[in-house]
């Protein structure tokens, strides 16, 4: 028996993409779309969406902060301390869900990826993961037992405060904290602390050295809680072949040896790049919508 189909939105902050899908083997249709202010990207959305009316479910992978609480009347929610402008406490989820009255299943831009990587990707058969997005921001999603890990919100590993690398005072690019993770490794960082864009920027640049150490740090935190088998990195940032070569050796020492479990004595294979590209967001909704479904 085929899988259903289902419908997915990775809304991002440049912009969103919808899909019909049951998973990468059979896409029907992708459409792109601009993010620009929320009562004109979600009628655009709704456009998309009402002309593949008959989908089982739908999923949407958002930029965040977001609400993912479903006991709470804030669920599928755009939070306050959104950087995209006008999106502060934008609702999405009860309106999509009231529009067309299927199972909707919504989380965070980094929780949807990780589990299309789990399912289709670079984590294809553990039930236990995290997926690191380095690019405009950073973020990180954690899989256990299955299931995106939760509570009072979802995680914030992107604004976790690293210790620094020796000699490196920089006041951070984010307007929060400073010199969090964000604050320090992610493009707009980047392009803040050397003048020019991540991509732009030769292997041997001295900015590498920095943002390397603080995704380090951010590995050694995601290691520390226990949950991830894998810890898989995706975004524009990451694309740079030299850049996770150069975190498995610095996560290696802060480890400094305590854990010592098979996975953690091979960082080859358990920091990888994402395997599904560009293409996790969108199949991240989808897996939001698989999810969304199976869980009525």
């Amino acid at each position: 028996m085929s899988e259903p189909l289902v419908a997915g939105v990775e809304l991002g902050g440049t912009k969103c993409v919808c899909i019909l899908a049951s998973g990468p083997d059979r896409v029907e249709e992708e459409v792109r779309l601009p993010t620009r202010g929320p009562e004109e990207t979600l009628a655009a959305i709704c456009a998309v969406l009402d002309r593949w009316d008959g989908f089982a479910g739908l999923g949407v992978a958002s930029f965040g902060p977001v609400c993912v609480d479903r006991g709470s009347p804030d669920w599928g929610r755009i939070g306050a301390a959104s950087p995209k402008l006008g999106w502060a406490g934008a609702g999405i989820g009860e309106r999509l869900r009231g529009r067309y009255g299927v199972p909707v299943g919504f989380d965070t831009d980094v929780v949807g990826p990780a589990l299309a990587e789990a399912r289709w990707g670079a984590a294809a058969g553990l039930s236990d993961l995290a997926y690191v997005t380095v690019g405009t921001g950073v973020g990180a999603g954690l899989i256990a037992r299955g299931r995106p890990v939760a509570g009072l919100t979802h995680s914030e590993f992107g604004h976790i405060l690293p210790a620094r690398a020796p000699g490196d005072d920089w006041a951070g690019a984010c307007r929060y904290h400073g010199p969090c993770v964000e604050g320090l490794a992610s493009g707009p960082a980047i392009a803040a602390r050397a003048g020019r864009p991540a991509d732009e920027l030769p292997p041997d640049h001295p900015a590498w050295d920095i943002v390397a150490h603080a995704l380090a740090q951010l590995a050694h935190a995601l290691v520390m809680t226990g949950v991830p088998r894998r810890i898989v990195w995706g975004g524009g940032v990451m694309a740079q072949p030299h850049l996770l070569p150069r975190v498995r050796p610095l996560l290696a020492r802060t480890l400094g040896g305590y854990l010592p479990l098979p996975e953690l004595l091979d960082l080859d294979r358990y920091l990888q790049p994402a395997a599904l590209g560009g293409r996790a967001g969108p199949l991240g909704a989808v897996a939001l919508a698989r999810d969304a479904l199976m869980e009525t």
